[in-house]
């Protein structure tokens, strides 16, 4: 099973909009990152997002180079400050592929407790518009197969 971490593009200020939807440098950024995994051919059984209008439109434009199963879905629990413990046991029995577009400090909690055993590890360094494939291997562990951020790519 792979589970691929996005964390949502740069999003305008909660002063300039409330709703906070992407800046269009948020936009580029996940039309770039959309751009070079494209070639990967990615396939995910599920693609959620927390429903956040920021999450929902850097997944809108990741469902454009993504083949999914299911429909690109709000999905609830996915919040900036939700629990991770309850969608840490759903993942460790999923069967398929996952992505997951959603906020920091939610992403980095779940990760950490997914690689580590423990929330407050903080094993990586997320970027807004980036990628990081986690990978469920044979023993129930986990480890990261590759990350991408727009800052590495030309």
């Amino acid at each position: 099973m792979k589970l691929y971490l996005v964390q949502h593009a740069k999003a305008a200020s909660k002063d300039a909009d409330p709703e906070r939807p992407l800046t269009d440098e948020g936009r580029q950024d996940s039309r770039k990152v959309a751009g070079f995994i494209r070639p990967l051919h990615l396939s995910v059984d599920y693609l959620w997002h927390s429903g956040k209008k920021r999450a929902a439109q850097t997944s809108d434009i990741l469902s454009e180079v993504v083949r999914t199963e299911q429909d690109n879905a709000a999905r609830d629990g996915l919040g900036p400050n939700d629990d991770v413990a309850a969608l840490k046991d759903e993942l460790v029995s999923a069967q398929g592929d996952i992505m997951i577009v959603g906020h920091l400090p939610f992403l980095g909690k779940l990760a950490s407790l997914l690689l580590t055993g423990s929330e407050s590890a903080n094993p990586v360094a997320f970027k807004n518009a980036g990628i990081v494939c986690i990978a469920r291997l044979s023993g129930g562990k986990w480890q990261i197969e590759w990350m991408v951020t727009p800052e590495i790519l030309a």
